[in-house]
């Protein structure tokens, strides 16, 4: 961990990176009925929450999106677990989140994959533990505290999904 990382210095990145014009070729395929697209880079409510931009539906639904970016594909998706070591603050695949879909862009390949929170997070609470053992910790120092992530194979990360959509329950007998 040579690289230390600036706060402001990340921040400028993160909004070089938001005005891309990859996110409205995205969410366009990923909502066909999308009216409107609203960033949400300046502080407030919304950054706060982790919500990066809004996508607005013809039937005036709203999704929340969080997005992420990578400028190297490595066939993983790297899954931050731990934000912040000194105050032991979870990290986006497991602290409580008002996004509906991490929206996770591999610039270089023209890839993105559109994870959908409540299964992201279900299967890191069942695969977390195996993952990290498995993959290895990823840190990323900070000024005065340390993040962790886990790069999680998209082969591995998507049938984890996939298993997250469906649930047993007991079966009830058919009315005579």
């Amino acid at each position: 961990m040579s690289v230390v990382h600036d706060f402001s210095e990340s921040l400028a990145a993160s909004h070089r990176a938001s005005d891309l014009p990859i996110w409205q070729e995205i969410y366009r395929q990923a909502f066909p009925n999308m009216v409107a697209c609203i960033d949400h880079r300046d502080d407030g409510e919304h950054q706060r929450a982790g919500i990066d931009r809004s996508v607005i539906l013809s039937n005036s639904k709203q999704v929340l999106i969080d997005e992420k970016i990578r400028y190297k594909d490595y066939g993983d998706i790297l899954l931050e677990y731990l934000s912040n070591d000194r105050r032991n603050t979870p990290g986006w695949v497991c602290k409580q989140q008002r996004a509906d879909y991490i929206c996770y862009a591999v610039a270089t390949t023209g890839r993105a994959y559109m994870l959908p929170v409540p299964q992201l997070q279900l299967a890191w609470a069942e695969n977390g533990e195996l993952w990290k053992a498995t993959y290895r910790r990823v840190p990323a120092a900070n000024d005065g505290y340390t993040t962790y992530s886990c790069p999680v194979p998209v082969h591995v990360l998507f049938p984890a999904l996939g298993k997250a959509l469906r649930f047993g329950f007991t079966p009830i007998q058919e009315a005579a």
